[in-house]
């Protein structure tokens, strides 16, 4: 078992157990975050404590995931068993929740969670004032196209809004800030919209040099993401969007030993319903929703040239990214590419031909840069697994055993999930 700690003060010597065990967040000077933020998160203005906490618990989950490496397995879920004491002002309202919590964070990574909540003394830090006081509506736009077809959905519509971006990697930050000049030029005159870009990654070494273990296929980043907008929109209290389409939220199996399509679970009808409710429980601010919940990828892109015509929608969409892989310089990825075998690059292609869109992305795998790029991105192709999903079709059994929330019927998962294999065979 993996064991982490969080603390807010560097020691000036740093024993080689305490950098393998501590995440570091100073109010001042490096730790183990990359982050203009303290652990207040007084930049972001006057933020609900108990959402303060909640950001804090998903750096801590984040920084573990990246931190614990996943044993070789001819799927990538692994199962890791991680240990995280969390400091918090008052432990009681997270103490009611903390199973709730872990069976939460078990279902997002697939590994095996378990929270300890201590009271902890904060250090002061400056509080900004609200920076946007006259926000309705807070959207989550991460670069990538149901992102981007959210935030021109909140465009289309009279609220002022935030746009919100987690900066991962510097070259994402330029793809974010396109998307959104591109979204407010396509509907120059609709309700105001503001955009944030907020970088926080963990670093590859701590304070003192020690090296931390990497882990690439970081899956709680994305909960990272909801932590950071549910924290902004509890300033003025308003709703957080998650824009995301519904097949690849409900998250089916692609085959029988996998427990869902590799892509994220965070945008998961359970794991959404469930996370607003237990927040809202601890006294975080929890009010969420999934605009494109009942849609496939396709029919958003649809949606959007119905908006604004075929080659206007087919310029924005191509401009987003998708990618698994962004960045992997050496397979030839960079960040406006795509590598074109991963879940993400290969739903995007389908959905692109299922709307009737041109398709101006690149994907390096239909012109990889050398024979090793190509070998690598054909054996990490997740291609061979939509065929036989398409080919096996949606069973009752995939059905039964996802976690619906009240209210959302076994018939409508199967019927969008049968219209998001559709759209796949266009792949095969």
């Amino acid at each position: 078992m993996a064991q982490f700690d969080l603390r807010f003060h560097v020691p000036s010597a740093l024993t080689p157990e305490s950098a393998e065990r501590t995440f570091y967040w100073p109010t001042a000077g490096a730790g183990t975050f990359n982050t203009s933020l303290g652990p207040r998160l007084g930049k972001l203005g006057p933020v609900r404590r108990e959402n303060i906490e909640l950001f804090r618990l998903a750096a801590m989950v984040y920084a573990a995931d990246r931190s614990v490496p996943r044993r070789a397995g001819r799927v990538n879920w692994t199962q890791r068993h991680i240990a995280l004491s969390v400091p918090v002002h008052n432990p009681a309202p997270w103490n009611a929740i903390t199973i709730q919590l872990q069976q939460l964070l078990d279902f997002l990574s697939g590994d095996r969670w378990t929270l300890t909540f201590r009271a902890a003394r904060i250090p002061r830090e400056d509080i900004a004032p609200n920076g946007y006081p006259d926000v309705q509506r807070v959207v989550l736009m991460s670069g990538g196209a149901d992102s981007a077809t959210g935030a021109f959905f909140a465009r289309t519509r009279p609220e002022s809004h935030l746009l919100v971006s987690h900066v991962g990697a510097t070259s994402i930050s330029p793809i974010q800030q396109d998307v959104a000049e591109r979204i407010r030029d396509l509907c120059p005159n609709g309700g105001t919209q503001q955009h944030a870009q907020i970088r926080f990654t963990r670093r590859q070494t701590q304070p003192g040099g020690h090296r931390f273990k990497n882990e690439n296929t970081t899956r709680t980043r994305s909960f990272l993401f909801l932590a950071l907008g549910l924290a902004l929109a509890s300033v003025n209290e308003v709703e957080l969007w998650i824009p995301e389409n519904g097949f690849a939220s409900l998250n089916p199996p692609l085959g029988p030993d996998q427990l869902g399509s590799l892509s994220t679970r965070t945008t998961h009808p359970w794991f959404l319903t469930e996370l607003s409710r237990l927040v809202s429980v601890a006294g975080a601010w929890g009010t969420l929703s999934n605009p494109f919940a009942a849609q496939t990828k396709g029919e958003m892109f649809r949606w959007l040239a119905d908006q604004v015509g075929d080659d206007p929608a087919s310029d924005l969409l191509s401009a987003t990214n998708s990618c698994a892989f962004t960045n992997r310089r050496w397979l030839g990825v960079t960040a406006t590419d795509h590598c074109g075998t991963c879940f993400g690059c290969l739903v995007r292609r389908a959905s692109f031909a299922a709307a009737e869109l041109t398709d101006r992305s690149t994907y390096v795998i239909d012109a990889p840069p050398s024979e090793a790029a190509r070998s690598q991105l054909e054996k990490a192709s997740i291609l061979p697994s939509i065929r036989g999903f398409v080919a096996r079709g949606i069973r009752v059994s995939d059905i039964a055993a996802m976690r619906l929330p009240d209210g959302y019927s076994a018939t409508d998962a199967r019927d969008l999930c049968v219209r998001g294999a559709r759209e796949l065979e266009t792949l095969t």
